[in-house]
């Protein structure tokens, strides 16, 4: 099962993004969460049908590679 680690001090989109990030919006202040891959689809569900924004996350981590597990970004 692949884990998507979500480290919002290592996002560069960090600061304008976060008010349009489904983080924010589910959990609060930006902050480290992992998300399985079916969590990961569940919300590009919700984002897809206009329910939540978009995870926004664009990390700055070299190995951090989000298209192999997620869709919406």
């Amino acid at each position: 099962m692949t884990t998507l680690h979500v480290d919002c001090d290592g996002c560069a989109a960090r600061g304008a993004g976060c008010t349009d990030c489904v983080i924010s919006v589910l959990l609060g202040p930006p902050g480290d969460v992992e998300f399985e891959e079916s969590e990961v689809e569940a919300m590009a569900v919700l984002a897809d049908a206009g329910l939540v924004p978009p995870l926004r996350l664009v990390s700055t981590r070299p190995d951090h590679r989000l298209g192999d597990i997620l869709k919406v970004v």
